[in-house]
C-alpha cells in the first residue's frame, strides 16, 4: 500500500504548487474513516480510495481531485457526512464527494430500469464538475484490477457494466490507455477463454515479427532525420479485445487480419506530421482507402492524427499514425490533459478554453438529453448509441461540418443540425442529387435537408436513425401528435357536451378550470379528455357548477332511468352490435354515449373492452367503432362531426361475450407449429374465428388469427403466451 509521502510526492513531481497540508489531512482522515474495513480481498478498505488516487496522478490531475478519491466512499461507507466533509476540507471538495456518493452502483441486466436511471444521476453530477466522471472511471479501473476477489455473479455483472458503459466513456473522454485497460479486464472476465486465445497468438506473432518492427523503426527514423525531421517512432500490437472485436464484427480468422501490426510516430509540429506522411508513402506502397487525416478533422473525444497503412517489409499490412507531441497526451490522457477541471469547471458553467474541447461539448450535449423529456431507459439506450460509434464528417449546403456516427442517415443530419430542421424534414439531397432521407451518409458527403411548414416526422423514422439526439426528437414528436390527436378529440368531446346542455364552448371559458382537474395546461387537459381519463361530465361540472341539476332535469325520463344519459345498447337503443364475420351475440353489448336508432358495428381488427374507443357516424351505415390508436381514423381528421364519444359499460361479472381481435403470427416453418399455437388460444379461453396464411417465406410464415377475446387484459396474455413459444418470431395485434 502506498505511503503518505509516496502519495504527496507524485502529486507535487508535476504540481509544484499543491497544497500537501490538505493532501496529509485527507490521506489521514480516510484511513482513520475507514478503520478497520476490509475489502473481498482482506485488503484494507483503505487500498482502494488510495489506488484510485494513485491513478489519477497518472492523469496529473490537481490537489482537489486527488483529494476528493482519497474521500470518494466516507459518506457512503462510513458515518462521515457532507457537513463534516464541507467543515474539513471545504465545499469545493464537499460536492465532488457528494456528487460521487449519489452515484450507486448501477445494476446491470437484472435491473435494466434501475441502470438507467443511476446514470442519469452519474450524467447530472458530471454537469456539477466533470472530475466526477474521472474519479468514477478510476474507480471503475481499481475495482476491475481487483475483481477476481469479487464472487462470479457479480463479476459478471461489474464487467458487463465496464464494456456497456464505462470502458467507452474512457474512450469518449479521449483517455485511451484507461479504455484499453478497462476493456482488456473485462474481456478477461466475460470470455477468458477467447482472451487467453488471443493473446497467446499477439504474443506468438510479436515474436516473429520482431525483425521486421525493428526494421521499419530503424529504417522510418533515419529517413524522417534526412528530412530534418526529429521523430520518435514506436511498433506495438493491438490490443487482444481490439483483435477480437474485429475478428468478431468482419467474421474472419486471426490469420486474415491485416493491419495487427502498427507504429506510432511523434514529431515536433503538424507541418512535421505531413512531412513525415510524404517520407511515409514514398518509403512503402500506400493501401488504398485506408488513409485519414484526424489533424484537419478531430474525433469528437479530441482525438487528432493522421492514420494510412502501407505494405511493409516482407509484404505485411502495417497501420501508421502520425502525431505530434501534444496531439499524443491528448490521445492518451483526453480531456484531462485540457485542464478542464482546475477552478471546479462545470458543463454548464465552462471557462472559455473549455469550449476548444469536442469532448467536453459532447458531455454537455448528452447531459440536455436529460432535459428533453426521455424516460431513464431511453435515455441509456441514446447513451450507448453515441458511446459505441465512430464516424463519418459530412457538410451543409454552406460548408459546415457535421460529426455523425458511422452509419448515419440523413434524417440524423437533420437533427444535428438542428431539431427543428429534424422535424420538418421532407426530402434531401446528398451532393446534389434527390435521395431518400433514410439514405446512408459517407465521409465528404454535402447533404442539403429539404424542409416543409408544417411537416411532422414519420414515426418509422425512429428505426432508421442512429444517434440518440434523433431518436429522441422523433419519439417525442410521436408523443407529441399522439397527444395533439386526443386533444382534438377531447376539444369535440366538449363541444358536444356543451351542445347537449345549450351552452357555447370556448378555450378561453375552459382554461381557468384546469387546475381543478389537476392538469398543468389546456392541451393536457383536452387530451386526458380525450384518452378518458377525465369524463366529459367532470369537466363540464369544472365550468359550470349547476352542469349535473340542470343536465338532469331537462333528461327525458327514460333517459334518467337508464342511468343519468348513459345508454345500454339493448336497454336504451334496442339493438346489439353486428360484427362482420360474427354470429350475432347472445345479449347487447352495453355502450354509453351513443343515442339513437343507428346500427353499430367494429371496425376491421376489432376493439375489445379495455380499449379507449370512438365512434365515428358513417352516413347511410350508422355507427362504427374504432380503438383510438387505429391509423384509420387519420382519414376522419377533418371531420370532426362525425366524432362520437363513446364508452365500454360492461360489467365483468355478468359478461357474456367476446369480442373480435386479429393478431399477425410470425413463426418458424416447422412440423407442429400452427398446431402449438392454436393450443395456446384454444387452453387460454379465447375463441378462433378464423385463420389465414398471409406470407410464406423460406424459413417463416406470417399468420393472421381472427380471434374472440374477453378483454383487453385476456388479449395481451393470450399473446404474450404465443410469443413465449419457441418456434414464434413476433406477434403484433392488428391495427387497421
Amino acid at each position: 500500500m502506498m505511503r503518505q509521502y509516496e502519495l504527496v510526492e507524485r502529486v507535487t513531481a508535476y504540481d509544484p504548487n499543491a497544497d500537501e497540508a490538505l493532501l496529509n489531512r485527507a490521506y489521514v482522515y480516510a484511513m482513520k474513516a475507514h478503520g478497520a474495513q476490509l475489502r473481498a480481498s482482506g485488503d484494507p478498505y483503505f487500498s482502494h480510495p488510495l489506488e484510485v488516487a494513485a491513478i489519477l496522478t497518472e492523469l496529473k490531475l490537481d490537489d482537489a481531485t486527488i483529494v476528493a478519491a482519497l474521500l470518494h466512499d466516507t459518506i457512503e461507507d462510513t458515518d462521515t457526512t457532507r457537513a463534516e466533509i464541507d467543515r474539513l476540507f471545504g465545499p469545493e471538495i464537499g460536492a465532488l464527494v457528494d456528487g460521487l456518493t449519489k452515484i450507486k452502483k448501477l445494476d446491470l441486466v437484472t435491473r435494466r430500469a434501475e441502470q438507467a436511471e443511476n446514470l442519469r444521476k452519474l450524467m447530472l453530477a458530471i454537469s456539477q464538475d466533470v472530475r466526477v466522471l474521472l474519479v468514477k472511471l478510476a474507480d471503475r479501473l481499481h475495482n476491475m484490477r481487483t475483481i477476481e476477489h469479487v464472487p462470479p455473479n457479480k463479476r459478471q455483472r461489474i464487467a458487463e457494466e465496464t464494456m456497456d458503459i464505462y470502458a467507452p466513456l474512457a474512450g469518449r473522454m479521449g483517455i485511451q490507455w484507461m479504455r484499453d485497460e478497462l476493456e482488456d479486464l473485462a474481456f478477461r472476465t466475460l470470455q477468458p477463454e477467447a482472451h487467453k486465445t488471443v493473446s497467446e497468438r499477439l504474443e506468438a506473432l510479436q515474436e516473429s515479427s520482431a525483425r521486421v518492427v525493428s526494421e521499419i523503426e530503424s529504417v522510418l527514423t533515419r529517413k524522417l532525420a534526412e528530412r530534418g525531421v526529429t521523430a520518435t517512432v514506436q511498433g506495438r500490437l493491438k490490443k487482444p479485445y481490439s483483435v477480437w472485436r474485429k475478428m468478431d464484427r468482419k467474421r474472419i480468422s486471426f490469420e486474415q487480419l491485416s493491419d495487427i501490426l502498427g507504429f506510432r510516430v511523434v514529431v515536433p509540429t503538424i507541418s512535421d506530421c505531413y512531412r513525415a506522411l510524404e517520407v511515409v508513402h514514398t518509403s512503402w506502397p500506400l493501401v488504398p482507402g485506408r488513409f485519414k487525416d484526424y489533424i484537419s478533422t478531430p474525433k469528437q473525444n479530441d482525438y487528432r492524427s493522421i492514420h494510412t497503412t502501407v505494405i511493409g517489409p516482407q509484404h505485411q499490412r502495417v497501420e501508421m499514425q502520425i502525431r505530434t507531441k501534444e496531439m499524443h497526451e491528448i490521445a492518451e490522457f483526453g480531456i484531462a490533459a485540457h485542464n478542464l477541471y482546475k477552478d471546479g469547471v462545470s458543463l454548464n458553467g465552462h471557462k472559455p478554453d473549455a469550449l476548444e474541447s469536442n469532448a467536453y461539448q459532447w458531455l454537455r450535449r448528452l447531459v440536455e438529453l436529460l432535459h428533453e423529456g426521455d424516460t431513464p431507459e431511453e435515455f441509456l439506450e441514446h447513451t450507448k448509441l453515441e458511446l459505441f460509434q465512430d464516424q463519418v464528417f459530412c457538410f451543409t449546403p454552406k460548408g459546415r461540418l457535421i460529426a455523425l456516427p458511422r452509419g448515419a442517415t440523413a434524417i440524423d443530419f437533420a437533427y444535428a443540425v438542428h431539431t427543428g430542421v429534424g422535424n420538418a424534414a421532407v426530402g434531401c439531397k446528398i451532393n446534389g442529387r434527390a435521395e431518400p432521407v433514410i439514405s446512408e451518409l459517407h465521409n465528404g458527403d454535402e447533404v442539403e435537408i429539404i424542409t416543409a411548414e408544417g411537416a411532422t416526422p414519420s414515426a418509422a423514422w425512429e428505426s432508421v436513425a442512429i444517434t440518440g439526439k434523433a431518436r429522441s426528437a422523433i419519439r417525442r414528436a410521436a408523443r407529441d401528435a399522439i397527444r395533439s390527436q386526443y386533444a382534438g378529440l377531447g376539444r369535440q368531446i366538449m363541444i358536444r357536451a356543451c351542445e347537449r346542455s345549450e351552452r357555447k364552448y370556448s378555450d378561453e371559458r375552459f382554461e381557468p378550470m384546469i387546475q381543478r382537474l389537476g392538469q398543468s395546461s389546456l392541451l393536457d387537459t383536452l387530451a386526458a379528455i380525450g384518452r378518458g381519463e377525465i369524463r366529459s361530465d367532470d369537466a363540464m361540472h369544472a365550468m359550470f357548477p349547476d352542469f349535473r341539476e340542470e343536465r338532469k332535469k331537462n333528461q327525458p325520463v327514460a333517459a334518467r332511468e337508464e342511468g343519468s344519459g348513459w345508454f345500454g345498447l339493448r336497454k336504451a337503443m334496442g339493438m346489439r352490435f353486428r360484427v362482420p364475420g360474427r354470429k350475432e351475440a347472445s345479449s347487447a353489448v352495453p355502450i354509453r354515449g351513443i343515442k339513437g336508432d343507428l346500427p353499430v358495428r367494429f371496425a376491421e381488427g376489432g376493439a375489445v373492452p379495455g380499449d379507449r374507443i370512438v365512434g365515428i357516424a358513417m352516413p347511410g351505415e350508422g355507427i362504427t367503432i374504432y380503438p383510438i390508436h387505429s391509423p384509420r381514423l387519420k382519414e376522419f381528421d377533418d371531420q370532426p362531426d362525425r366524432w362520437l364519444d363513446v364508452r365500454w359499460e360492461i360489467d365483468g361479472e355478468t359478461q357474456r361475450d367476446r369480442f373480435p381481435a386479429t393478431i399477425i403470427v410470425r413463426a418458424i416453418n416447422e412440423p407442429g407449429t400452427l398446431a402449438g399455437i392454436t393450443q395456446v388460444i384454444g387452453e387460454n379461453d379465447a375463441n378462433i374465428d378464423a385463420i389465414q396464411m398471409i406470407n410464406r417465406s423460406g424459413d417463416f410464415t406470417d399468420m393472421r388469427f381472427d380471434l374472440e377475446v374477453w378483454d383487453l387484459k385476456h388479449l395481451l396474455t393470450v399473446i404474450s403466451l404465443i410469443k413465449a413459444l419457441k418456434v414464434v418470431n413476433t406477434v403484433e395485434r392488428l391495427n387497421v
